[in-house]
């Protein structure tokens, strides 16, 4: 496998290298600042580091950072026992981002000498004063401390790109041989995606820092038909949920075992009754209630969305105001706590120093009920000042800062957005559906709409089940909600406890103009919401 090393010199990085210490030597002769950092993990991305800030500081930029940043992208796709895709791709570049003059100049280049990263680094400055005629607040960044000697692993053990891409396709051809061992199962679709992330960093107030992000997932789509050919079902795609993890965690999925559980899923699918309209009960595992948390409060609480810095593209958020909503807004009764954070192992958002080299905290969205904060960067995190003092919090970035790739500037992107379980009682799924009189258990993701501000909803399911007396009784179809967002959060009675907590999300998260794509996990256990308005999603032909 290429190294990171490999790769570098491939693209003559070390050619110009060599000209570094005397344009070195003629800044200092003139006086001209020259930053300094500790030992930094790779000595080769180090001196590009050093080189585009000094090259930022020289042209007059006030403040910088730059990112060196290799990104692989490797999606392997099947259909029944066919290859339909096998992709790999790998890039690298740099990026640096100024402030001169309270504006911002961001600029980017795949030219990884110590000339082209200096010619990006003096293109971004030039970029800033260009950009001062449309600045509608001067940036001011809140203070972070620096970070000279930093490295972070996610929390992988096996590097996917280990494993010969053979080993990879016969996993999937045997998940979808048993999976069409079932009856009536036709159609099998399986897919295995792959990101690795070597990401270095530094800025202009001494941070340097180096960290290796890997992410998995598997999907496997199942479609079952009837013997007469008048009902389709299917079970997937994301019958496992992506991870911050490697190989090991597609092993642990099991996907050739459970191939055959899924795919009777479906089958059984077939023989669901309609769901009737009404007033249902709703028991919510993680693989379904984790889009809803994220498109209801993950994007809502967006403050650069709130601010209305989005409304182009992605909309606006009905949690705005600030100052009308902080402290204020009831989401939830008093035992929902909705968190953000970056460190939760195995998660997608999970990362150890965000993009404006911050290393984040774990912060409380949703207090006991009551909308509590933003999700912030270091430029964001000043807008809140006075909401942060009165309240005796640090006016400090959550670590929201993000980039897509090398060649993107950073922005406010969301971190992992979960449900506190219940820290008394341990309720697992079983309890609550035998808790439930009257109710419909929803497992996985499915079709879902949500207006622009994030406060009308529709969300559906993969496989719902209809309880009765606390028990299962069958599987349901053409279900799903409506809701209003804070209707429905309030509406929540039963959390599940800490041994029935899990992980969803996407790789998927797009936001931005232009967009970018952002992975994310949302964690929870399963939750019940009382009566909740139901409607039938079916077509009478």
């Amino acid at each position: 496998m290429t190294t990171r090393r490999d790769f570098l010199a491939s693209t003559g990085l070390a050619a110009g290298a060599l000209a570094l210490a005397s344009r070195r030597l003629e800044a200092a002769e003139s006086g001209s600042p020259i930053l300094t950092a500790t030992t930094e993990p790779d000595p080769q991305v180090r001196v590009l580091l050093m080189e585009a800030l000094n090259a930022a500081k020289l042209a007059g930029a006030s403040w910088a950072d730059v990112r060196v940043q290799r990104q692989r992208r490797q999606n392997l796709s099947t259909r029944e026992q066919q290859v339909t895709n096998v992709l790999d791709t790998d890039t690298i570049g740099c990026g640096v981002r100024v402030l001169v003059d309270g504006t911002w100049g961001f600029s980017a280049t795949r030219a990884l000498t110590t000339d082209g990263v200096a010619r990006a680094a003096r293109q971004a400055v030039a970029l800033a004063r260009a950009n001062r005629v449309a600045r509608d607040r001067e940036v001011r960044l809140a203070a972070s401390p620096a970070h000279p000697n930093a490295t972070w692993k996610s929390s992988y053990t096996i590097d996917p790109w280990s494993i010969p891409v053979e080993e990879k396709v016969q996993l999937l051809l045997q998940a979808n041989a048993a999976a069409q061992r079932v009856r009536n199962v036709r159609f099998v679709n399986s897919s295995l995606q792959f990101v690795k992330e070597e990401r270095s960093y530094a800025n202009s107030e001494g941070s340097v820092i180096s960290q290796d992000v890997v992410r998995s997932w598997v999907t496997m789509s199942i479609t079952a038909i009837s013997d007469d050919r008048r009902q389709v079902a299917t079970r997937g795609p994301e019958v496992v949920q992506p991870a911050g993890r490697g190989w090991e965690y597609v092993l642990e999925a099991d996907i050739v075992n459970n191939a055959t559980v899924w795919a009777e899923q479906a089958r059984e699918k077939l023989t669901a009754r309609s769901v009737d309209v009404g007033r249902w009960d709703l028991i919510l595992h993680p693989s379904q209630l984790f889009l809803t948390i994220h498109e209801s409060i993950g994007h809502p609480t967006e403050l650069d969305r709130a601010m209305g810095y989005e409304a182009n593209y992605a909309g606006t958020s009905f949690i705005a105001p600030p100052n009308d909503v902080l402290g204020k807004l009831k989401l939830g009764p008093e035992h929902l706590t909705i968190r953000g954070d970056r460190s939760q192992p195995g998660a997608l958002a999970t990362i150890g120093y965000d993009d404006d080299g911050v290393q984040p905290d774990e912060f409380d969205i949703v207090k006991n009920g009551v909308f509590w904060d933003y999700q912030t960067t270091r430029e964001q995190a000043e807008w809140l000042r006075p909401w942060y003092e009165k309240n005796g919090m640090p006016v400090r970035s959550h670590g929201c800062a993000y980039a897509q790739s090398w060649s993107d500037v950073s922005f406010q992107r969301m971190p992992n957005v979960s449900i506190v379980p219940d820290q008394q009682v341990d309720r697992s799924w079983e309890d609550l559906i035998a808790a439930t009189d009257k109710g419909i258990a929803m497992i996985g993701r499915a079709s879902y709409s949500i207006d622009q501000q994030r406060y009308n909803a529709q969300f559906g399911a993969q496989i719902c089940y209809e309880v009765r007396g606390g028990k299962i009784v069958g599987q349901l179809k053409d279900v799903a909600y409506v809701m209003r967002t804070p209707e429905f959060w309030n509406s929540i009675d039963l959390i599940g406890g800490k041994s029935s907590y899990e992980l969803g999300g996407t790789f998927n998260d797009g936001k931005g103009q232009p967009g970018q794509a952002n992975a994310v996990s949302h964690g929870c256990p399963p939750c019940r919401f009382k009566d909740i308005n139901v409607i039938n999603t079916g077509v009478s032909l």
